[in-house]
């Protein structure tokens, strides 16, 4: 308000000067505050009585510029992570998210901090929404003792406050996302679980089994499928008889969404949320997305399909790109802000890898630290029958927020 009764010479003035506060010098550029975008249209199966899906949504320029600097910072460090694998500084399993960001920050931003979140081995992006700074992730892909999990866990097992991983069992955390929902309906919290899996394990006979539960009981669940199209080493049409993945909950109502899209991810889960909370019951819930990588490193991901497909895809559908170019074109930001952004994200991510370089590898007794949450010590038995040790836990290393 203030920067709007100014005279147009004095905003000038300060403006040359860098003496005006952020939010005064967009309004004093002339930039937007919000803005109304469409939305992407969603195809729906027994959603007669669950919501209509509107055609438009309102976003504020705050909102889109922080959309735009989640998604780059996920980007950068999954880009990280491929350079770290290729030097071999990181070993074993890594599954990485290019691509898929908008599912992630897009449904993050839909629901609350207490809301659970499950998901498969494709976990970075959720790692990183659900609250763990980039050089936590970066050390525990290195497998560092500053990581997250302090280098026990690796690429496959990330866990923070709310988020049950990270699986490395094709299909697995669907029944558990389903069992964290019951304790939230016997607990009568008003709370629900995002239950997230990929379209190769919608295959699977226990994700079926977990649908039934679900509906038999009305729990808070939605799951959410992240069709990018790919299993490991095959398209989803010759792994799948319907790929048509939100119809099949069967009794369960489903909705496709497009999932490189943040604004219509953040709108249709909103209302998927709320619809879950009410005591309706579980929700099925397609996003159609894209990985750029193969299904993980040992995978080259040219096989079963093109590099002018992906190609074709990151010109035509990149969420990060279609964000940018919708913040520019609505006048939220200029394209200068937006390059200092990601200098800015550039250099954090750098530092953040540069963390888990100098990170120390974790010694041979934290085999035996953590092994339960805050219980007394106990003896563990050590690779023979004759070998006991004690026990213990420590705190965690590292900072505990984003870095960003």
């Amino acid at each position: 308000m203030a920067a709007r009764i100014l005279s147009s010479q004095l905003r000038t003035v300060l403006l040359s000067k860098g003496m005006l506060p952020s939010r005064q010098v967009a309004i004093a550029r002339g930039i937007s505050q919000q803005a109304e975008f469409s939305l992407s249209k969603i195809e729906g199966h027994r959603m007669e009585d669950v919501f209509t899906f509107p055609e438009t949504a309102v976003a504020t320029r705050d909102e889109m510029l922080s959309y735009y600097r989640e998604m780059t910072i996920i980007r950068r460090m999954e880009d990280a992570s491929f350079a770290m694998y290729r030097d071999k500084l990181i070993r074993g399993f890594l599954h990485l998210y290019n691509g898929q960001e908008a599912c992630c920050v897009g449904m993050e931003a839909a629901i609350r901090p207490d809301d659970p979140v499950i998901t498969a081995y494709r976990a970075h992006g959720w790692a990183y929404t659900r609250g763990v700074p980039v050089h936590e992730i970066l050390a525990e892909l290195t497998g560092r003792i500053g990581g997250c999990a302090k280098g026990k866990g690796g690429s496959m097992h990330m866990y923070a406050q709310q988020f049950y991983g990270g699986n490395g069992i094709v299909g697995a955390q669907v029944p558990l996302g389903t069992g964290i929902a019951y304790a939230i309906k016997y607990r009568n919290e008003d709370r629900l679980c995002v239950t997230l899996y990929g379209d190769g394990a919608a295959n699977q006979g226990q994700v079926f089994e977990a649908f039934n539960m679900a509906k038999l009981w009305s729990l808070p669940v939605l799951f959410v499928v992240e069709n990018n199209n790919y299993g490991m080493g095959t398209s989803a049409d010759r792994a799948s008889a319907v790929t048509a993945y939100y119809t099949r909950g069967d009794f369960i109502p489903g909705f496709k969404v497009d999932g490189m899209d943040v604004l219509t991810v953040r709108e249709s889960t909103k209302l998927a949320a709320e619809y879950c909370r009410s005591g309706k019951g579980p929700l099925l819930m397609e996003l159609d997305t894209y990985r750029y990588y193969g299904h993980s490193m040992s995978d080259p991901g040219t096989s079963y399909r093109g590099r002018g497909d992906v190609q074709a895809v990151r010109k035509a559908r990149d969420p990060i790109m279609a964000c940018k170019e919708r913040i520019l074109e609505k006048d939220l930001a200029t394209e200068d802000e937006l390059k200092d952004i990601d200098k800015e994200i550039r250099k954090m991510v750098q530092e953040a890898s540069d963390f888990a370089m100098k990170s120390a590898d974790p010694p041979l007794d934290d085999l035996y630290k953590d092994i339960y949450y805050n219980e007394p010590k106990f003896k563990v038995r050590g690779a023979d029958a004759y070998t006991y040790v004690d026990s213990s836990s420590r705190e965690s290393t590292g900072l505990k927020s984003k870095t960003a």
